[in-house]
């Protein structure tokens, strides 16, 4: 990691802050829950723009299409092309109770 102070005082750093956003995201055999880390200041549409092969989500839950989890994991990769659709932040609840 490097650190790097202009004569103003302002730090530069390779470290990119980011916040947790809780959300939802549907691929094509499977529902994720858990939080896709957004940098700040961004959307996660930004980083589901991002050239990268995999968006990385961590304290996720994998439910298969009968509701039940399947996986629960501190951290999973999942495949962009897989992707369907996200629910970010608090829009995540629907109308019923949750599998």
């Amino acid at each position: 990691m490097s650190l790097e102070f202009n004569e103003k005082g302002k730090y530069f750093t390779d470290i990119i802050s980011k916040v947790a956003v809780p959300s939802v995201i549907q691929t094509v055999m499977h529902r994720i829950e858990g939080s896709v880390h957004v940098r700040l200041d961004g959307r996660v549409k930004d980083e589901l723009d991002r050239a990268e092969p995999f968006l990385a989500v961590t304290n996720a839950k994998v439910f298969g299409l009968d509701g039940a989890v399947l996986y629960e994991t501190d951290f999973m990769t999942v495949s962009r092309s897989q992707i369907i659709w996200v629910i970010p932040g608090d829009d995540t609840a629907y109308g019923g109770d949750k599998p």
